[in-house]
This record gives structure tokens, C-alpha cells and sequence, in this order.
């Protein structure tokens, strides 16, 4: 898969918002690669270049876009501009 073209989804353990965004995308049908901020080098630096220095979860990237704790609608609007093939 083309990762510019992929929907990345930052999380981590413990996280209540995290589990419901990504049983939301289940939900949806959409192709997501998970990635824990506390084991996967350099993720939570990622995280926080777009959530104002914070390890805010979930961010989510689809493409150029990035979203600090967006909604299952706000993920898939960013699919549907920058990866539509994925629906």
C-alpha cells in the first residue's frame, strides 16, 4: 500500500477515545495501520509536531492531512479527498 495514500491511526494503551475512533473505523469498513505512540520509534515526535507539542490520541493521517481526536465522519471526509480509493 502507497503509505501517502494510507490512513495511519497514532493511539496508545489505556487510551478510551482511541479504542471508540477505532472500533468506529472497523465499523466503516476502512483500511487503517495502527501505530502505539509508546513502542514505535519516532511516533509520539510525529504526534507531536501536529498537536502542539502534545501526545494527544488519536491523531490520525490520511495523506497530507493530520487530526488530533477527530470523529469517525471527520476521518473518512479526509479519506474521501485524499485516498478515496480506500472506500
Amino acid at each position: 500500500m502507497n503509505t501517502e495514500r494510507a490512513v495511519e491511526f497514532y493511539w496508545r494503551p489505556g487510551c478510551g477515545f482511541c479504542m471508540a475512533l477505532r472500533a468506529g473505523l472497523e465499523r466503516a469498513g476502512l483500511p487503517f495501520t495502527e501505530v502505539n505512540i509508546w513502542e514505535e520509534p519516532g511516533a509520539a515526535e510525529r504526534v507531536r509536531e501536529v498537536a502542539n507539542g502534545n501526545e494527544t490520541v488519536p491523531t490520525v493521517f490520511v495523506g497530507p492531512a493530520a487530526m488530533v481526536n477527530p470523529s469517525v465522519a471527520e476521518v473518512l471526509a479526509a479519506v474521501r479527498e485524499h485516498a478515496p480509493e480506500l472506500l
